[in-house]
């Protein structure tokens, strides 16, 4: 009997631990049957050299976490996706979308409650010789300190295209302000208005249609700042976080993106939606770990088994058309976008899917985060990013998290 082989690529930068639970848990899944036919998910990892334009790709599927800042895999990315139909998890095409601003933008004409943001021009010249030709004729004299006492404090000052916390400030006063700007050199900021006081801080990590939405203290080390906690939210205002994540995902074709947002009350204020690499490391994720791994698999077998066809390119206008519909309040219009999501993700499709043809996919992951090999795994991890005197502390925090994930999956005796 013949199986269709679909090749998986992997492009990464420096990860080795979720790399290594995905292969693992592709190889206990082998062959699965979907449309009467058997399929199984061969995965490598992408080396990237020159190439010629008109070489074919062999991968179906490629998971990319290199492209956003490393140029040369992105034109690999545009090339395979326009010219050999592979089908990427994040476009290409909208990669300057993942900077914070477009994203503001598209969700402030959704009408979500996104801070009050100003951006603000560069504190010194770009490294252009009509910098100053330019600046001297164009640029508007503004005053920021005028600006940032009409927001009112406290505020943030970050860069317009975000990345890991690079160059974020909290300003509380006019001399923090000015400190803030003038270390940002050649960044382009926005200054946000802060969100005081809130009550949660919620991460939403989405995969195709799925997503988890965790309990996320910033102010913790790395180790700490997802916290087990399952009721944190209401259920009204748990739905609108994941509906905010997969309208942003469906909306800018991302499928591997994760979403912070800020509750105060009932109202979810999101901050920051564009992330190209979203955090699945076991190391942070801990608990959230097998969740993640799970989804991708179960995502990935789907995009590479039914022939799911990516859509490359932005689509606004259904969305806009009911973010205009003026007989749509907010709450009709996250029940809208919550469709226009499902129906972008084939939501329907997908969990018949899981459930003919991934049926023993719980018990195959649960086996595997049980097994020697995943405690091989956590153990290199923890070898290489913590220092030796550290290790043995962590490696027990890690199994105690990951062992309450396994405690929580078996069946509870009548």
């Amino acid at each position: 009997m013949s199986v269709n082989h679909h090749l998986v690529g992997l492009l990464l930068g420096a990860e080795e631990d979720w790399p290594q639970a995905f292969e693992a848990i592709a190889r206990r899944l082998g062959v699965f049957r979907t449309g009467g036919v058997d399929h199984i998910l061969d995965v490598e990892r992408v080396r990237i050299s020159p190439f010629n334009l008109r070489d074919r790709a062999r991968q179906q599927v490629v998971i990319d976490r290199l492209a956003y800042w490393y140029y040369h895999p992105r034109e690999w990315l545009k090339k395979v996706a326009l010219m050999d139909d592979a089908y990427l998890m994040n476009s290409p095409f909208s990669f300057q979308s993942m900077e914070k601003h477009s994203a503001y933008c598209a969700l402030i004409r959704l009408g979500m409650n996104v801070p009050e943001t100003v951006l603000v021009p560069y504190k010194n010249p770009i490294d252009n010789v009509r910098w100053a030709y330019t600046s001297r004729n164009y640029n508007e004299p503004f005053d920021l300190a005028a600006i940032a006492e009409e927001m009112g404090y406290p505020l943030f000052m970050k860069p317009f295209d975000g990345g890991g916390w690079r160059g974020v400030s909290k300003v509380r006063n006019q001399a923090e302000l000015m400190t803030a700007y003038d270390d940002s050199g050649e960044m382009l900021m926005h200054l946000q208005k802060s969100v005081e006081p809130f009550d949660v801080f919620a991460r939403a990590l989405t995969i195709g249609p799925e997503t988890m939405v965790m309990n996320f203290r910033p102010d913790q080390p790395m180790h700490n700042r997802y916290a087990v906690d399952h009721e944190f939210l209401s259920a009204k205002v748990g739905q609108e976080a994941v509906t905010i994540s997969q309208t942003v995902n469906a909306f800018f074709r991302w499928e591997f993106n994760s979403c912070e947002m800020l509750v105060q009350g009932d109202t979810v204020l999101p901050i920051d939606y564009a992330n190209a690499c979203p955090d699945v490391a076991v190391t942070s994720l801990h608990y959230y770990f097998p969740w993640a791994m799970k989804s991708l698999i179960k995502w990935t077998a789907f995009c590479a088994a039914t022939g799911r066809r990516a859509k490359m390119h932005v689509d606004a206008d259904p969305w806009f058309a009911v973010a205009d519909d003026p007989d749509l309040d907010y709450d009709a219009k996250l029940v809208r976008y919550q469709q226009l999501a499902d129906e972008h993700f084939e939501k329907e499709r997908y969990t018949n899917f899981c459930a003919t043809a991934l049926p023993g996919i719980d018990d195959l992951v649960l086996e595997w985060v049980s097994s020697a090999d995943f405690d091989r795994m956590l153990t290199e991890t923890v070898s290489t990013t913590y220092p030796e005197h550290e290790r043995e502390w962590f490696m027990a925090h890690f199994r105690g998290l990951v062992g309450l994930w396994v405690s929580d999956q078996e069946p509870v005796p009548a």
